[in-house]
């Protein structure tokens, strides 16, 4: 059986993907994980963590306890594989189609910041990508207020609601927004409902008004995300 000769990894390669490895961990992962992942010895990860640490990268932790890079500290250039770059371009498609001008802008700048970051510059890579989302009906409210909400849920504030439910029949409502999420055609923000003492669900199309009330809720938008997602009967994705 003919086998073709693969050229050895060079260490500055091991060492660029060994950086991708750890920032896709927000936990301490282990050097068995990763000597897997990278296809190298245990001890070849051990040196290469220290080489890292070494060249001032932010790598923190032990042998047999596990390894994470500490968040807000510079990293080296960033690498993409062809499948990464397209999942990139992909997911930045799709986020312009969804009704918040906010986000698109916010999408480009963020790929054009990718592109020119890279060691090579990524531009035409990113413009050549073949895949390509369809446009969606969303509504123009969705524009009008999806900056709103999404602005409450960052920093924890309640927000006052005019809303309309399915029959069109009108409320005021307080509520605690933690999350927002993205269906075809529709936009649902999920929040704890002060008139109903319970979790509910708010289509944005069906928002006649929203303003921030200036006060934050009693409590942690993490909080609220786990008994909300035990009240539904939602596993844990983390």
């Amino acid at each position: 059986m003919l086998r073709l000769w693969k050229p050895p990894m060079s260490r500055t390669s091991r060492l660029f993907l060994l950086m991708d490895a750890l920032r896709g961990h927000r936990r301490p992962v282990t050097a068995a994980a990763l000597a897997e992942r990278l296809g190298v010895s245990e001890r070849t990860i051990y040196r290469d963590i220290q080489t890292l640490a070494e060249l001032g990268a932010p790598v923190q932790g032990e042998a047999g306890v596990g390894y994470l890079l500490r968040a807000g500290a510079f990293l080296p250039p960033l690498m993409f594989s062809v499948d990464e770059l397209e999942a990139l371009v992909l997911g930045a498609r799709w986020v312009r189609q969804q009704g918040d001008s906010a986000l698109a802008l916010a999408v480009t700048s963020a790929l054009d910041k990718i592109a020119t970051a890279s060691p090579r510059d990524l531009r035409d890579s990113m413009a050549e990508t073949s895949l390509w989302v369809p446009p969606t009906s969303v509504a123009s409210a969705t524009d009008t207020f999806a900056a709103i909400v999404r602005k409450a849920i960052r920093v924890e504030g309640t927000l006052r609601l005019s809303y309309r439910d399915e029959r069109g029949a009108p409320s005021e409502r307080e509520v605690w927004p933690f999350a927002l999420a993205f269906f075809e055609g529709r936009r649902v923000l999920v929040a704890w409902c002060a008139l109903r003492s319970a979790f509910r669900h708010f289509r944005i199309d069906r928002i006649a008004g929203a303003c921030a009330t200036g006060a934050r809720y009693p409590a942690h938008k993490r909080d609220l995300i786990v008994l909300w997602r035990r009240d539904m009967g939602i596993g844990d994705d983390s």
